[in-house]
């Protein structure tokens, strides 16, 4: 065999590795999730989104929730008997309006037990996902956040204070006509929040969730703690199966020349260390 067949072969092989860790990740994912159904006696869902990397060129693709996410969950949702609990795994920064719109009332009709497990954040329209929730399942440490709707770049909230602060004959057409469109998307954000929240708190207290959250009291990136989210009245609970953080781990961010963040990935207690110390 010569140089250039081995070259060949050694192009093929590098070719379809990537392709073959792929598969092997997607599978080690499945079992995951079957070894959490088998323990939770529920169906699993996990919506999970990574900075992806894109193709061989490596150039990175931000994930957020579209339509593609709404019409899977719609479908295993549809695919699980109504006796049947509902485990939702959310890790994302949020995404499209409608998709989430759409996940959430099929999670709050789905008559067996939901709940919604955040490890880390599920912002906007995770957080969104999650009030249709029976319970919500958090790390101690992770953040929902707002649901103000934004308008492009803007929030929908910051636009309608134009219309505070300026006489009508300052403001040009476009920013009213987006004053408009903002007025209709907070009045629709906050209407879906009290529907999610209904059944779960007293129609005052859903009303005035639905302002904090869907008005622009926050930012939108401001990070709703697990203390402040009980301080409004949500059904939180700290303690996530460790099997999800398992999961996550095979979900992991674009592959970088030198990682952000390093650790020994194995528990650590005050006598192991010591241990390790003395011996060193």
């Amino acid at each position: 065999m010569d140089f250039f067949s081995l070259l060949w072969i050694f192009l093929i092989i590098s070719s379809l590795q990537p392709v073959i860790r792929q598969r092997m990740l997607e599978a080690e994912r499945l079992r995951a999730l079957g070894r959490l159904e088998r323990e939770r006696k529920s169906r699993v869902i996990a919506l999970i989104h990574r900075q992806e990397t894109m193709g061989f060129l490596g150039f990175p693709l931000f994930r957020y929730i579209d339509i593609n996410d709404s019409e899977a969950i719609l479908r295993a949702i549809k695919m699980t008997d109504n006796d049947v609990p509902i485990d939702l795994i959310v890790h994302t920064p949020g995404g499209l309006v409608l998709a989430a719109e759409q996940i959430a009332h099929a999670l709050r009709r789905h008559p067996a037990k939901v709940t919604v497990i955040v490890p880390h954040y599920a912002m906007s329209g995770g957080t969104l996902i999650a009030l249709a929730a029976d319970e919500i399942v958090m790390d101690e440490n992770a953040v929902l956040g707002p649901v103000d709707p934004q308008l492009g770049q803007q929030p929908a909230a910051s636009i309608l204070k134009v219309l505070e602060r300026k006489s009508i004959d300052q403001i040009d057409d476009e920013t009213l006509i987006l004053a408009d469109i903002a007025e209709k998307a907070i009045r629709q954000v906050k209407a879906t929040v009290v529907e999610l929240l209904k059944d779960k708190m007293a129609a005052e207290q859903a009303e005035q969730v639905a302002t904090t959250l869907a008005t622009g009291v926050f930012t939108h990136d401001y990070p709703i703690t697990v203390h402040e989210a009980r301080a409004l009245g949500l059904p939180i609970n700290t303690q996530p199966p460790e099997l999800v953080y398992e999961i996550m781990a095979l979900y992991p961010q674009t592959a970088q020349r030198r990682p952000s963040v390093e650790y020994i990935p194995a528990p650590r207690s005050r006598p192991a260390i010591a241990g390790k110390h003395e011996g060193s």
